[in-house]
Formats: structure tokens, C-alpha cells, sequence
């Protein structure tokens, strides 16, 4: 059994309201919530082995005021009374936050140290472990491919910038006004060709070694478990790669805070987990997820609703 959890975005702040002003973002209950989620993982019979955090633990509103190093070791305090591992996504509010050459040295990079886990890139946050036998979970990096927490005029920078601009010529780049492919966004990114060749070929062993893979990252990869505006850059290439493979039962992903989910062509589960940040503080957005032989139970807290996901 493993815990789930997406989009806790705290930040010690009144309510707000999301970009277009419409959704109400409870910043400082959501460190509450996200509380009573570890109380609630912790008290698991049999325990959870480990915690998946899906990306955006803190709100970008703690660079404007400051407070992003206090915020994020809050969020982590909360977290490290489990004794168990958390794997974490990046996500864009991580990089409104932080470079990515300081996320490589936070409590947020859980990628092993040593090269052999991930992509050459030591500043990728992609990596794969097995927490059980027959069982590899992988996590993606999607915004490998990003302008949010580079250098501007660094390789990586320039080559995110020139994509972002080839697919969209609105003036605000956060904006998906009139495109053909809305995802090409500033607060969405991708994945580098190295980061797919590296997937390739993890789940190539998986294949081999008949192993079930469960795949996390912050953004979705299928149109049908998300809004068009949510999805990875080129995330028909990171589905490519699954479809390739025969290994792959489940996609956990955030950003989206209303949640999704989708069996794809190939039986794929994609599930976009509901945010915490939108979530009333009388309820909650969590789950966990009871691995067998032959299906994947989720059991939701909240807004997070129940589902039975078969290989």
C-alpha cells in the first residue's frame, strides 16, 4: 500500500483565489490537511511502505513574500513524521520557488544519489526504484523541458524558450488563447529526448523482468484524464514510450485540481489526483492505493473518490 497526494500548494496566507479568480485556494489549510493525511497514513493496518507527492507542496506566492524556505521545511516536518520514504514530483509552483539547482539540494529530491537511477542530467528529477518485488515505480520530470527555474540564456532555457514561442504567439506565454495545442503554456513543460531514451529503456528491463510499473510526474500525459490546457508539452511522446511497452498499469499525476482519470487504448489507468489548495478545510484530498497481484485499489478521503484499477 502507498499514499497519494497532489497540489498542496501551502503557503501561511488567507484564502485566495485562483488565476482567473473564480476558485477559492485555502493556502494555510492546507498544511492542516496535509497533516491529518500523514495522521491518517500513519495509522494504516498493514502501514503504507511508502508516500507519492505529486507535485506543487508550496504555492508560488511564498517567493513574492518571501517565505519559501519556511514554507517548504513546514510541508517537509509534516511529511518526515512518516517513517517511510516520500517520492516527489516537481511541479511549477516548486519552480516559481526554487531553482532547480536548489531543488537538487532540498528534501525534495528524492532521486538516489549516485547516477545509475536516473538520466545523466543530476539536475533532473526523474529516477526509478522497486518497492516491492515485481513491482518499479518510476518518476517522470515534466518540466525537463521548461523556462521555470533555469538560468535564462542556459541551453536547456533557450531550447524550452524556442518551443514555447513555435507553439505559442500570444504575448502572455501562461496564456492558451486561440492555440491548436492549448498545453504549450509557461506554467506547463516537458520532457528532454534523454529523459524519454532513459524511459525507453527502464521499462524495457521492466518488460523483461515482467514487472508492473507505476508511473507519477506532476503533469498528465492523456487528453482524456485531463483538461487540454494541463497536459505535458509532449506528452504524446511520454505515451508513445508506454504504449511501447507492455509493462506500464498506472499514471498518477496533479496540476489539474479537478481531478480525472481515464483507461486508455492500450489499459493504462491514468489518474489525476483533486488538489489539496482547492480542497474546503472541512473535507480533505487524499488516498491510498492497495497493490495486488492483479488490480490496484484506491481508497479516496474527501474529494478523492473511491476506484478499482485492473491489469
Amino acid at each position: 500500500a502507498f499514499g497519494v497526494i497532489a497540489d498542496i500548494q501551502f503557503a501561511d496566507a488567507e484564502d485566495g483565489h485562483d488565476f482567473a479568480g473564480t476558485r477559492r485556494r485555502y493556502y494555510r489549510h492546507s498544511l492542516r490537511l496535509l497533516r491529518d493525511a500523514v495522521r491518517a497514513w500513519a495509522a494504516e493496518t498493514p502501514p503504507v511502505a511508502f508516500v507519492l507527492q505529486l507535485g506543487d507542496s508550496i504555492d508560488g506566492l511564498n517567493a513574492r513574500r518571501g517565505e519559501a524556505e519556511g514554507s517548504l521545511q513546514q510541508v517537509l516536518e509534516a511529511l518526515g513524521r512518516l517513517p517511510v520514504p516520500v517520492h516527489h514530483a516537481w511541479g511549477n509552483h516548486e519552480l516559481y520557488n526554487f531553482s532547480r539547482a536548489r531543488l537538487a539540494r532540498s528534501g525534495l529530491c528524492s532521486r538516489p544519489a549516485g547516477g545509475s537511477a536516473g538520466p545523466p542530467d543530476r539536475l533532473c528529477q526523474a529516477y526509478h526504484c522497486s518497492p516491492a518485488v515485481r513491482l518499479r515505480l518510476v518518476v517522470l520530470d515534466a518540466y525537463d523541458l521548461s523556462t521555470l527555474g533555469r538560468d535564462p540564456g542556459c541551453p536547456r532555457y533557450e531550447e524550452s524558450l524556442r518551443l514555447l514561442r513555435n507553439k505559442n504567439p500570444n504575448k502572455d506565454l501562461n496564456s492558451p488563447a486561440g492555440l491548436k495545442e492549448p498545453q504549450f503554456v509557461a506554467f506547463n513543460g516537458g520532457f528532454s529526448q534523454a529523459q524519454l531514451d532513459w524511459f525507453d529503456e527502464v521499462l524495457k528491463f521492466s518488460d523483461e523482468n515482467q514487472e508492473k510499473v507505476v508511473v507519477m510526474g506532476h503533469l498528465p500525459i492523456h487528453p482524456d484524464a485531463s483538461d487540454r490546457v494541463c497536459l505535458a508539452w509532449n506528452y504524446e511522446a511520454a505515451l508513445s514510450v508506454i504504449h511501447s511497452h507492455r509493462c506500464v498499469v498506472c499514471v498518477l499525476a496533479g496540476h489539474l485540481h479537478d481531478g480525472g482519470y481515464c483507461l486508455d487504448s492500450h489499459g493504462v489507468h491514468h489518474l489525476t489526483l483533486e488538489g489539496v489548495i482547492e480542497t474546503p478545510p472541512e473535507s480533505n484530498a487524499f488516498g491510498t492505493i492497495y497493490v495486488y497481484e492483479d488490480k490496484m485499489i484506491l481508497k479516496g478521503r474527501g474529494r478523492i473518490g473511491d476506484r478499482v484499477m485492473h491489469f
